[in-house]
């Protein structure tokens, strides 16, 4: 079953057939995805709900899926949920930050559903969580950025004031701050995962400031558009978005979720599942540098690929010590480099950005 559009999460309930939990060994282990934009946003969603295209693909009649896009984060989430676990879902992946309260309230009522949550920190028995390195690619993103800026100044369309994204603001702007040393770095905070017209309006306000080179935490090709038509450039988020502005597009930074849709599907159905925090990156190709510029100068696209090499390798880790947050305190000790479960929980920018957090 596919709904391809949100018509409610009442309109949801009604529509699934309740189903005992337990299936015969013949029948397809059924697996719901929760998003929280829709998949034509050409970010995030569309990207998860690729990696779940590939993977029934992989899976040839074995496995069925259930899709709901557009879920708000919050009371509807946990309807949405809860109705699938109730319609006979083996396995439901809920993939914004903000499903995470919601995923562990419903996973003790239904201890017998596995639950994967993207992006969130909170685990129970049977809910695992899984992140992308995005600081990995938005390392990259501020090397080049900082290397083709003319004015200096970087913009950053910001989501919402969570660890995540705050880690990725500061992934960029060491990245730049590594290759022009007087880079400055504009934030501005839209309050959505994905709305074209904020987005928008977001960039312009952003080159009326000064930036020449956009970034952003949110999901539309909007920024990039607004970049192109006023012969600036920007960098693709989630995916592939050089289609959408061939001139003001460097390269994107595209999620590559099927790997670990088909490792986590095949583990259930093995029997090995375990609860577990899953980070994936350059490494495991699940984060990928991809369309660069043909028309970017030799020097960029060399650092380009020569910074993903060595982040790949491991040779490199953006949040390496020495390191102090922008109020002069030191967050990381030389030699130090943060682990997974410290940089889920960076709430404080660098040295050298001038903002405060929202609250």
């Amino acid at each position: 079953m596919k709904l391809n559009k949100w018509i409610g999460a009442a309109a949801f309930a009604v529509s699934c057939l309740v189903a005992p939990l337990s299936q015969a060994a013949d029948e397809p282990l059924k697996v719901g995805f929760v998003y929280v934009g829709p998949i034509g946003d050409h970010g995030w969603s569309y990207e998860h709900d690729q990696g779940r295209i590939e993977m029934e693909k992989y899976f040839e009649g074995k496995v069925e899926t259930t899709f709901v896009e557009n879920v708000p984060e919050g009371a509807d989430a946990e309807r949405v949920i809860t109705q699938l676990a109730k319609s006979g879902h083996d396995l439901i992946f809920t993939t914004s930050f903000g499903f995470m309260n919601p995923t562990i309230k419903v996973a003790k009522r239904f201890p017998k559903v596995h639950f994967e949550h993207a992006t969130g920190y909170k685990r129970g028995k049977n809910v695992s969580t899984y992140v992308l390195r995005t600081y990995e690619g938005r390392y990259v993103s501020g090397v080049a950025a900082g290397m083709s800026t003319k004015t200096n100044t970087i913009g950053y369309i910001a989501s919402f004031p969570i660890p995540e994204v705050i880690r990725d603001i500061n992934s960029v702007y060491l990245g730049a701050k590594s290759v022009n040393p007087d880079v400055k770095i504009k934030i501005v905070w839209v309050n959505t995962w994905y709305d074209p017209g904020k987005e928008a309006d977001a960039a312009n306000a952003l080159m009326d400031q000064g930036v020449d080179i956009i970034l952003q935490h949110t999901d539309s090709p909007a920024p990039l558009i607004a970049a192109e038509k006023r012969g600036l450039m920007g960098i693709g988020q989630a995916s592939d978005m050089s289609h959408f502005a061939p001139k003001a597009h460097m390269f994107s930074v595209r999620d590559v979720w099927a790997p670990h849709y088909i490792r986590t599907i095949q583990e259930v159905m093995d029997g090995t599942w375990k609860s577990e925090d899953y980070w994936g990156g350059f490494a495991e190709d699940i984060l990928q540098i991809v369309s660069v510029n043909p028309a970017l100068p030799e020097d960029v696209k060399t650092a380009i690929a020569e910074t993903e090499a060595k982040i790949k390798s491991g040779e490199f880790h953006p949040f390496t010590g020495p390191l102090k947050d922008n109020q002069g305190n030191l967050v990381i000790p030389e030699g130090k480099t943060l682990d997974d479960e410290e940089l889920a929980g960076v709430m404080w920018y660098v040295e050298g950005i001038d903002a405060t957090i929202p609250k």
